[in-house]
């Protein structure tokens, strides 16, 4: 009887930690949070360093660029007075104008500065600000060639190929894609005004209410290993793919004959490859976080109330980080909402 009640016991024990586990396999773990201030961006650099990004969307954001600390606290970086502008104030290269994006590449930070603050218009070249993280200092300024934006642009989001030697970028306020040749400076567009970079509908529906927007190219991945590039409207349900080669070196025609329509998906905001080839990405209509097995099969990675508008991901020893933008629900301002940097374990 004795031998019974202690197999039992052991059972029991491993069934409690068998559940322990599955509930915290999905676990939401917050990072920081901010009242009033609407993080878009977010990215984790190979030694643990969190940087996070604030768009110019509307007067009164304290911060461009932070650095966040293990303990959720935040400073401006590389320093204030990068973060001091404000609309009405004179425009220069030393200050952040309206940043959309952050990415960590290798040991340095890239900075997409849309310089289209309020949506109201690019009122000088969108560029990238460099700064190396070894000396938080800067860099290298990469200035976006004339041809390659438009007056109403809206430079959203990067990816960086070492191979090519440059960097890939999405508009979505004008539909297309633009490359930035990092041994040349020069940058060019593709795809413009395609089917493929345009939006696919004016609104999304989310939690039973209409958002009335139209976005066009948004969302972009690079995956190294198929050497193909993955984009994505906001406002659209078509993942397309083109070929990095062609991007690069192919003529209008080639690049336009390579668009593959990847997957049917979820509306989704930025997109991430991980090393095991998966593309996470989010569904905004219906709060979860998916991702696309390179054998084409879509799972939900988490779902529910601490996933509102993920939009931009980073992937840190077996975690998933993203930002909670809750863009849908800013319609009567900010000032009221929390606004987050989450975590979720992706691997075992």
């Amino acid at each position: 009887m004795r031998i019974q009640i202690i197999l039992l016991a052991a059972i029991l024990l491993q069934s409690c930690v068998n559940q322990k586990s599955s509930s915290n396999k999905n676990e939401v773990i917050e990072v920081a949070q901010y009242k009033g201030q609407q993080v878009t961006g977010v990215s984790v650099s190979h030694t643990g360093r969190v940087f996070a990004n604030f768009p110019r969307w509307r007067e009164d954001v304290e911060n461009s660029v932070v650095e966040v600390a293990a303990d959720g606290t935040t400073r401006s970086y590389p320093s204030e007075r990068w973060n001091n502008w404000a609309i009405g104030k004179s425009i220069s290269d030393s200050v952040f104008v309206a940043v959309q994006s952050v990415v960590v590449h290798n040991d340095d930070l890239y900075v997409l500065d849309t310089r289209n603050p309020l949506f109201k218009g690019v009122t000088d070249a969108p560029r990238l600000f460099v700064f190396d993280l070894n000396t938080n200092r800067l860099k290298d300024i990469l200035v976006l060639s004339p041809k390659s934006y438009k007056p109403t642009s809206y430079i959203n989001d990067l990816r960086i190929d070492e191979k090519k030697n440059c960097i890939y970028m999405t508009d979505s306020g004008e539909p297309g894609l633009v490359i930035l040749n990092l041994s040349t400076k020069e940058s060019k567009r593709v795809l413009d005004n395609h089917y493929s970079t345009r939006a696919e509908t004016d609104h999304l529906t989310i939690n039973s209410v209409k958002w009335n927007n139209t976005v066009h190219s948004d969302g972009i991945a690079f995956n190294s290993k198929t050497n193909r590039l993955y984009y994505h409207s906001l406002t659209g349900y078509n993942l397309y793919s083109v070929s990095a080669d062609l991007l690069n070196n192919g003529d209008k025609e080639q690049i336009e004959a390579d668009v593959k329509l990847v997957a049917k998906t979820a509306a989704p905001d930025g997109m991430i490859f991980d090393d095991k080839g998966n593309l996470y990405f989010a569904d905004l209509e219906n709060n979860k976080i998916q991702y696309l097995t390179p054998d084409g099969k879509i799972n939900t990675l988490c779902e529910g109330g601490k996933i509102k508008w993920a939009d931009t991901f980073s992937i840190f020893k077996g975690y998933l980080f993203y930002t909670n933008s809750r863009i849908n629900e800013t319609q009567n301002g900010v000032s009221d909402l929390t606004f987050s940097i989450n975590k979720i374990k992706i691997e075992e």
